[in-house]
């Protein structure tokens, strides 16, 4: 084996090292998204079963608001149907996208629901209802947090997909963009 052939099978060993060590860390920064979308979904997940144990008790005693109640179990329906979305294709933008569409219509109409539901002693004495009040008030802070670490993790793995030369294995390996809520 010449000097040359020897030159060229170096190259092409710190090539394909070089490629192995740029897929890994994209990788394990896609990992990374992904455990952080485990938070958001739980904590979707949480908000929804407090809604689901909260809008049958109300939907009766708030009858003269029923456009509230309305409003936010179609909002809670959309919600539910963009995190399906997200839960197929977690670094999908657009799915991404409409799920944080969604749920800042959710937030906005549920904030009329529960100051309609404690405005209402009666309400408030049924434990279920408190029970799913008080979830619904944990709900925010418990999304703020799996809001910001699912973005954290997603703008690390933009950064490193969109750093040279590891942007050059973009196409080759399909790396996208990950979406932020």
């Amino acid at each position: 084996m010449n000097s040359a052939n020897l030159g060229w099978l170096v190259a092409l060993l710190v090539l394909g090292l070089w490629m192995l060590g740029a897929h890994n860390r994209v990788t394990a920064l896609k990992a990374a998204v992904l455990a952080a979308w485990t938070q958001v979904d739980a904590a979707l997940q949480t908000r929804a079963q407090a809604l689901g144990a909260l809008l049958p008790r109300v939907a009766e005693p708030l009858a003269s608001e029923a456009a509230a109640v309305e409003a936010v179990a179609g909002a809670l329906a959309q919600v539910q149907a963009a995190a399906d979305a997200v839960r197929r294709a977690p670094l999908a933008t657009d799915a991404v996208a409409d799920l944080g569409k969604a749920d800042a219509v959710l937030s906005a109409v549920l904030v009329r629901l529960v100051a309609l539901a404690e405005q209402r002693p009666a309400l408030l004495g049924d434990e279920a209802v408190a029970a799913a009040l008080q979830g619904l008030r944990n709900a925010p802070p418990q999304m703020a947090f799996a809001r910001q670490l699912f973005n954290d993790a997603g703008s690390a793995y933009n950064a490193a997909t969109a750093q040279f030369p590891t942007r050059l294995l973009g196409a080759l390996l399909r790396f996208g963009q990950a979406g932020r809520l």
